[in-house]
């Protein structure tokens, strides 16, 4: 079976989300940046994940930064949107809006408080969104991110989430981390979108016919992954892959928000970039020596 999809391939940066000091959403830092990741390769940008700080912020918040965003331009049909939750009702109220905007993929967590809950549960909860959402446009990416939710999707659980669902649940964010697992959803699910949830397996998942990548790190380093993607059939794409990988690595020594977003207010010498919700912070001095050892300035701007 092949599954419908409005995604476009390519690589989706997860949006850092810029704060004021208050902590409310610094929304013309917030467009300026999603601005320069397009303008720097970024095929489209993952708004409200993991990276964006999504699950600190209300559903009212979350609803006031897509309709900022789109209010200064920035075309929906470049968005994939979190609206994942642990309740139905939120969830439901923040993919109706993300989809009324035109987004074109909704980038969806399973329901993470609850723990070794069987596949009819998660089976259940999604149907009751799809059905109450009740959009044909409703283009649902699966976020598969067990280190973080403690709640995976199994290859069964998808099959039958996608027999059940073709049109609406048409791919997949893994980051799992394991590269087998997601090439054998890839294989086992021909059409169904998987996209790498890492940089380090973007060459891996578009030779296994997988669309391409949605990578946090690519807030810094989309220039490169944008290299690599144009010229994947080349001859050095294994050398460009490389270099992508070690890269990443150098900024594997924190938390993705925390790390970046510390990044970020030394090469740009806006200390705003500083300010994250708790429990997020600010990494420890001998983290903060290293990523600025390991990441200069000059390697990104």
């Amino acid at each position: 079976m092949q599954y419908q999809s409005k995604l476009k391939k390519g690589l989706y940066t997860a949006s850092l989300t810029p704060l004021n000091e208050d902590l409310s959403v610094n929304f013309k830092m917030l467009v300026d940046h999603i601005n320069w990741l397009l303008e720097n390769g970024s095929t489209g940008i993952c708004l409200l994940g993991t990276t964006g700080e999504a699950n600190s912020f209300s559903t009212k918040e979350r609803i006031t930064v897509l309709d900022e965003v789109v209010k200064s331009g920035i075309d929906p049909g470049q968005l994939l949107v979190g609206t994942g939750t642990c309740n139905i009702t939120d969830t439901v109220k923040l993919t109706k809006h993300a989809v009324s905007n035109g987004v074109p993929g909704i980038l969806m967590l399973p329901p993470f408080y609850y723990k070794n809950v069987g596949d009819e549960g998660l089976i259940d909860y999604f149907r009751m969104v799809i059905e109450q959402v009740n959009d044909p446009r409703l283009k649902i990416y699966l976020y598969h991110f067990p280190k973080m939710t403690g709640v995976p999707f199994s290859i069964e659980l998808i099959e039958k989430l996608v027999e059940e669902f073709p049109d609406e649940i048409v791919g997949m964010k893994d980051s799992s981390g394991d590269l087998a697992g997601m090439q054998a959803v890839c294989e086992t699910l021909p059409g169904f979108q998987v996209f790498a949830g890492t940089e380090r397996f973007l060459l891996n998942n578009l030779r296994c016919g997988g669309p391409g990548c949605i990578s946090a790190t690519f807030n810094a380093s989309i220039k490169y992954g944008a290299k690599l993607y144009e010229r994947w059939q080349e001859d050095k794409a294994d050398e460009l892959q490389n270099a992508l990988t070690e890269l990443r690595y150098k900024f594997e020594v924190q938390s993705f928000v925390s790390g970046l977003k510390f990044l970020f207010a030394n090469w740009t010498d806006n200390k705003a970039w500083l300010n994250m919700r708790p429990p997020n912070s600010l990494p420890p001095v001998q983290i903060q020596e290293k990523l600025l050892n390991n990441l200069p300035t000059a390697t990104f701007f």
